[in-house]
């Protein structure tokens, strides 16, 4: 995962200390984060089911227990990516193999552009004032280096049309 590399010291700083303050409640700023997804993209909401139950909208599908569940992986997934910015690289296998079952869910790549711009968006309403450009940029670039992993999963399955 050779673009994490391409962090600089002071990036690292500022998303962590960044993370810091939003970690402390994952469901709360996770629940921004899809809420936006979900009014950028409403598409997406069809990709959620549960039991094979069908969620009629963004708004019971952010209430139901199996999604909470679900934001707190992805809170995990980023908790994970901000504590190893040293050493992305231990975690190539197993983001692309969380690559290969979002392929499987019918997630598409394209989509991943939402997500970063969702999460963008979860740090700026969270952080406020303290959401600047720097660490705007710090965590595009980790989040690219995230996806580009998870993409690779893509790479080792046929592609669907």
């Amino acid at each position: 995962m050779e673009s994490g590399m391409s962090l600089s010291g002071g990036q690292r700083a500022l998303i962590r200390e960044s993370w810091r303050r939003v970690s402390g409640s994952p469901v709360q700023h996770g629940l921004v984060l899809f809420t936006r997804l979900f009014d950028l993209d409403p598409d997406l909401l069809p990709l959620f089911q549960y039991n094979c139950k069908q969620f009629a909208s963004p708004q019971e599908c952010l209430s139901a227990p199996e999604f909470l569940d679900h934001i707190r992986k992805v809170m995990l997934v980023i908790d994970a990516a901000v504590s190893h910015l040293e050493n992305l690289s231990c975690l190539e296998e197993y983001l692309c193999n969380l690559g290969k079952k979002h392929q499987a869910v019918g997630v598409k790549v394209e989509s991943f552009s939402t997500v970063g711009e969702s999460l963008l968006y979860m740090l700026e309403k969270c952080l406020g004032a303290a959401f600047s450009p720097e660490v705007q940029e710090a965590w595009s670039k980790l989040y690219n280096a995230v996806v580009k992993a998870m993409q690779r999963g893509w790479e080792t399955l046929p592609q669907g049309d």
